[in-house]
């Protein structure tokens, strides 16, 4: 499958999971505090960036 198909699919998912919340009220009306779902967001990437770079390192010193 293609790079762009696969991102369209992905941007498609988006919009399907983000416009039924906004619809709800968005953040402002939301039982949640947004800010610390940003932040798990945000370290949940950030642990998939390091652990990719750690496997590509080991992969590369492996050969």
């Amino acid at each position: 499958m293609k790079k762009t198909s696969l991102s369209l699919i992905g941007f498609a998912l988006l919009l399907s999971v983000a416009l039924p919340l906004h619809a709800q009220g968005g953040c402002v009306n939301s039982p949640e505090n947004p800010t610390a779902l940003l932040a798990v967001v945000g370290s949940v990437g950030a642990f998939v960036v390091s652990a990719r770079a750690r496997i590509k390192a080991r992969r590369s010193s492996s050969k």
